[in-house]
């Protein structure tokens, strides 16, 4: 194998266009369902993302009206069994996307575990969302936690192997920054359908509030849904055969050099300051509107709407601005402007002006989705690159464990307004409801933000790949 040609410099982009490997070996020897020189098209790639996003979003919005508000399950059952649901969320990440790379078919290393995810997360949701009437006490809490954490379950298997498709499919910077624009593209459209439709579906079209059967109908559409745009994008892409060696990456010392990998340290850390800061934006906003603003919580639809709509429509911009200045750059920038925002949001007074800091926080969020990605996704270079590995389902499971310091984190900062405002709960607010949702949702996450954007100052990450072959060696570091 030739040596790459590699860019020293942060902004410098591929002149070649080219993302086709080229392969010494007969077609017939080919894994992953293609032919020598065979390429993706980003927007195939970038749609399986509606499709793995709108059951989750399903779960993750519904989940608690269905079972604690309507169901009457115990809100201490349902808080252990998130406590379970998370820590095997840690623990499954790593080994699905060890398994996934350590595959080895005539179909590829991630389609076979897209083809087989898919309807297994429809079929748990479906029955997640449909327990036999009449079901309560411990009955209902095992329906829930089973169920519950198998949908967990095959949604880390479809996003450990989905993920790892990006590096994989789009070595080179500017295709994978692309890919990447129209996949957060597709999860935006994914988000609308589950924030804004699918109240309206449950409790009106298919459904009433008190009754279960609108969630039960949304659940098998959704599930439909997804399983026809998972198997539409599984059966379009074209993994790189050159990746399927016949070595096989092991676990223990797979993670072991992972671990030890100061890059991973670095960038996941970094990254999840902003992760964790948007899940504490996200879950807050409606509290926010009500006792900060106060106003009624639908008013919330209007905040949100702008955020969503100005991060979908940003999306172009930050792409445009990665193929001038490149990924790690471009990350830094938007890690300010996301900062930026939340001072903004701090002191809204009312509906217009903070809407107005919404469209300041959808334009630093929409550059940080075009971005962190194509970050991390140069560490995983680097690590082919220095290894002769390509475990990109192992990294990125890795790097997944940070995203769930975002339930823990956000659990403590809602925990800390009882604490300093005495807010408990609707029933007992404490006496400033007001200042203690100006400091959840503006002050928590401009801490976060703030510390990522100082520390994004001190990465450096391999320069951006010029062609398509992972050379043997270190790549030069980038850090402009």
């Amino acid at each position: 194998m030739r040596p790459t040609p590699r860019s020293t410099e942060e902004g410098h982009v591929a002149a070649a266009s080219d993302d086709a490997i080229p392969v010494s070996s007969p077609p017939t020897q080919l894994a992953g369902g293609g032919r020598p020189g065979a390429r993706t098209a980003p927007w195939r790639y970038a749609i399986g993302m509606f499709g793995t996003s709108v059951p989750i979003n399903m779960i993750k919005g519904s989940i608690l009206l269905f079972y604690v508000d309507i169901l009457g399950l115990d809100v201490r059952a349902y808080g252990i069994v998130m406590a379970i649901y998370a820590v095997i969320d840690a623990i499954d990440n790593p080994v699905l996307g060890y398994l996934s790379d350590r595959t080895r078919s005539r179909f590829g290393r991630r389609r076979p575990w897209l083809l087989l995810g898919a309807p297994l997360l429809g079929a748990s949701m479906i029955a997640l969302f449909s327990p036999p009437s009449g079901l309560e006490g411990l009955a209902l809490v095992l329906w829930f936690a089973v169920f519950a954490i198998t949908c967990e379950l095959f949604d880390s298997m479809l996003n450990a192997n989905y993920g790892a498709l990006l590096p994989e499919l789009f070595p080179a910077e500017e295709r994978r920054a692309v890919a990447n624009a129209l996949r957060q593209g597709f999860q935006l459209i994914a988000m609308i359908v589950s924030l804004a439709i699918t109240p309206v579906l449950t409790t009106s079209v298919f459904g009433s509030e008190e009754s279960t059967g609108g969630f039960t109908t949304t659940a098998v559409l959704y599930a439909l849904l997804a399983v026809t745009v998972i198997t539409f994008m599984a059966l379009g892409v074209r993994e790189n055969p050159r990746h399927s060696t016949r070595q096989r990456p092991r676990f223990l010392r797979g993670m072991g050099q992972i671990l030890s990998n100061p890059s991973f340290w670095a960038v996941g850390l970094t990254g999840a300051c902003y992760s964790i800061a948007l899940a504490i934006a996200l879950s807050g906003i409606q509290l926010y509107v009500r006792y900060t603003l106060g106003l009624p919580v639908a008013y919330s639809f209007f905040l949100q709407a702008a955020v969503i709509l100005i991060a979908a429509g940003g999306l172009a911009l930050w792409s445009r601005m990665i193929t001038r200045i490149g990924a790690l750059r471009t990350w830094r920038i938007a890690f300010v402007v996301l900062t930026a925002s939340f001072v903004a949001m701090f002191f809204a007074t009312g509906l217009l002006s903070a809407v107005a800091a919404g469209i300041v926080m959808g334009m630093g969020w929409s550059g940080m989705m075009a971005t962190n990605d194509l970050v991390v996704a140069r560490v995983l270079d680097a690590d082919a690159a220095r290894t002769g590995e390509h475990r990109e389902g192992l990294f990125l499971s890795a790097f997944g464990v940070f995203g769930r310091l975002n339930g823990a984190v956000t659990g403590l900062a809602l925990a800390s307004l009882g604490v300093f405002f005495g807010y408990n709960s609707g029933a007992d607010p404490g006496s400033r409801p007001d200042l203690a949702f100006r400091v959840y949702l503006c002050a928590y996450p401009f801490a976060l933000t703030l510390i990522g954007a100082i520390a994004s100052r001190f990465i450096t990450v391999p320069a951006p790949q010029t062609g398509v072959d992972t050379a043997p060696g270190c790549p030069p570091r980038d850090g402009a």
